[in-house]
């Protein structure tokens, strides 16, 4: 196992564009999700996208909601998508959404989404299209859903990286939340095919074929409504740059985590919102993107 920190990331460097590039070459995000009762999600997953460096993003929720989130969030492009009677997503949004796959370069699906979402069929129609494979991550309670789409994963041929929580894992992998381990994650990674990133007090991120990283935590103000829909959008969004998923994934993580430790000096450790996280990304990202001299 090994430590995340900025020792790793300099050994992992993210891409880095051009001097000449657009918009389009720094990174298409997609993401989609949200729900009528929480649906400014995918607020904090859009803007941690762009934060962490992505051209353009997409927000893709139900159809109620769809005006007023393009409203507020100027700079990404809104779309809405069948709901059904819980207001959550309905079965036909995942037709949608596979059908918007070749018009990005990630795919995050789940910030904002509750159980009665129709996660299973949206997946289906995902996994079983035979639009473009692009880079998935995976969050929320699509993750229970997974469970059913165990050969599916393996044979998506792009990244594909899942963010539970120790309850969410316990969905994926039938067992109890209490066993949440490095072990675990290694397990899921090894069944799925894909990149894990087990979310407790600590962080374990594990990938078929690689050492296991491990996080000690930014601390127990990220334990917040919002956290995980901001570290989504980091990791979906250097994925759209064009990291690999365990990069995308170890940067995603340690950025997420050092805001809230900046935070938790700045305003206190308990008290701080997710949202608050959200500028303090990019000058930790350059800080260490930079070598020293």
């Amino acid at each position: 196992m090994i430590v995340l920190d900025q020792t790793w990331l300099r050994l992992h460097p993210l891409p880095q564009p051009e001097a000449d590039t657009d918009k389009n070459k720094r990174g298409r995000v997609l993401a989609a999700g949200g729900a009528e009762t929480v649906p400014a999600a995918l607020l904090l997953t859009g803007e941690a996208a762009f934060r962490a460096g992505a051209g353009k993003v997409q927000l893709a929720t139900v159809e109620s909601v769809q005006l007023g989130l393009g409203l507020r969030m100027p700079e990404a492009a809104s779309f809405g998508l069948p709901s059904n009677d819980y207001g959550e997503l309905a079965a036909e949004a995942g037709v949608v959404l596979a059908g918007m796959l070749e018009r990005c370069d990630a795919l995050v699906l789940g910030p904002g989404m509750g159980s009665d979402a129709e996660s299973g069929e949206i997946l289906g129609s995902l996994f079983s299209g035979a639009g473009q494979h692009v880079p998935m991550l995976l969050d929320a309670a699509v993750i229970a859903a997974m469970a059913n789409f165990v050969t599916q994963a393996q044979t998506w041929n792009e990244a594909l990286v899942m963010t539970p929580h120790p309850g969410e894992m316990a969905a994926l992998m039938g067992c109890d939340e209490t066993q949440a381990s490095a072990r675990l994650a290694e397990a899921a990674s090894d069944k799925f095919g894909a990149t894990i990133v087990l979310k407790t007090s600590e962080t374990w991120i594990a990938t078929p074929g690689a050492a296991t990283l491990h996080y000690p935590g930014g601390g127990p103000g990220l334990a917040t409504g919002g956290s995980g829909d901001v570290l989504a959008g980091l990791i979906a969004g250097l994925m759209a740059r064009g990291a690999e998923p365990m990069t995308a994934a170890g940067w995603g993580v340690w950025l997420h985590g050092c805001a809230g430790s900046m935070l938790a000096k700045r305003v206190g450790p308990l008290g701080f919102m997710a949202s608050e996280l959200l500028a303090e990304i990019p000058a930790l990202m350059a800080a260490v993107s930079v070598p020293n001299d």
